[in-house]
Order: structure tokens, then C-alpha cells, then sequence
């Protein structure tokens, strides 16, 4: 997977056919995925997938090329910076509700991510961010509120509805402008 997005962001950044998905173990299971691109250490594009309708390659692909160049926080990846990104893939599982009232205790930090929603407000953080800003549960949840436009406390009002997920991770790192993987 993690060839399919380097091969995809290449041939998006040249203006060339994207590549064919390959036939690997894992590539045709139904599944949600986020892509996430950094450049030396910092978050460059992330745009993922939720809903498990899909083939894991397709999205794999899709979300690259939306990650490096429809995150709105971001302007496109420009081809000269292709040496100093970084890949990583997020495999979602299937959400499960939070039953109401929802409390910081039936969450997971560092293993679970978080979905909240109330009518058309999504927010959605992946596992690796509570880990990254060393945030405790509530903290999370708060964070993945403000996410979804709401308030900070929404997590506790009426008619939000809480999700959590965990995630199979894998990324490349970079050394001297070169990916290596890791799984």
C-alpha cells in the first residue's frame, strides 16, 4: 500500500496516469483509510475515507492524491517537494458508538481515534494525534469537537453522537531524501 501512494503521488505530481492498483493481500478488503503527508516532520495534507464500502487500493489512491492537493489548510504539494515527503497510511476499523452519556473513560488513548457528530458537524482525529499532543481523553474529545465546529463540552450535550475506531498504521520515514518503509 505504501508503494501504491509513493507510485500515486508521483504520477499525480508529473501529470501521469495514475498506476493500477496492485494485486496484493489487503488491496480488495473493504475498508476506510486516511493518507497523511508530511514534509520534514510536519503535517503537509491529510485526507481520508470512513465508510468500509470501498476497496482499500482505491481509496489508498483517492486519498493521496485529495491529501496532496484538497486539504484546505494547505496549499497543493508542488513536484519539487516530492524528495521531502513522508507517506503514512491509516487502515480505519469499522466505528463503534459510544453509548450515551458518554464518558472519557471508554476511550483508549493511543489506541482509539475519535468520530463526534451532531447533524451536518463531523469531526474526525485519528489514534496517532492524542498520542502526538500527549492528550488525555477528555482533552481528545474536546479537541475532536472543536474538529467538528462544535463546542468544546458537545461531546456531553444532547444529540451528539461519539464513535471510536482504532487503526493499523504504516508509514515511510525519511532519510537524505529517500523513503524507506515501515510496517
Amino acid at each position: 500500500m505504501l508503494e501504491l501512494a509513493r507510485g500515486t503521488l508521483e504520477a499525480h505530481l508529473a501529470r501521469r496516469p495514475l498506476p493500477p492498483v496492485p494485486a496484493v493481500a489487503g488491496a480488495g478488503l473493504k475498508r476506510g483509510a486516511f493518507v497523511t503527508i508530511s514534509e520534514r516532520g510536519a503535517l503537509r495534507g491529510c485526507i481520508g475515507h470512513i465508510a468500509a464500502d470501498r476497496d482499500l487500493g482505491a481509496v489508498v489512491r483517492e486519498m493521496t492524491v485529495a491529501a496532496a492537493q484538497d486539504d484546505p489548510r494547505f496549499p497543493p504539494v508542488a513536484p519539487d517537494e516530492l524528495p521531502d515527503v513522508a507517506l503514512e497510511i491509516s487502515v480505519l476499523s469499522e466505528p463503534v458508538p459510544l453509548p450515551p452519556p458518554v464518558e472519557s473513560t471508554g476511550i483508549v488513548v493511543g489506541r482509539d481515534g475519535l468520530i463526534v457528530r451532531r447533524g451536518r458537524h463531523i469531526g474526525l482525529l485519528l489514534p496517532q494525534v492524542a498520542r502526538e499532543y500527549r492528550w488525555g481523553a477528555e482533552a481528545f474529545l474536546t479537541a475532536t469537537c472543536r474538529k467538528a465546529g462544535l463546542p468544546p463540552q458537545g461531546w456531553r450535550e444532547p444529540g451528539t453522537e461519539v464513535f471510536t475506531f482504532q487503526a493499523d498504521v504504516f508509514g515511510e520515514t525519511r532519510e537524505e531524501g529517500r523513503g524507506t518503509g515501515e510496517e
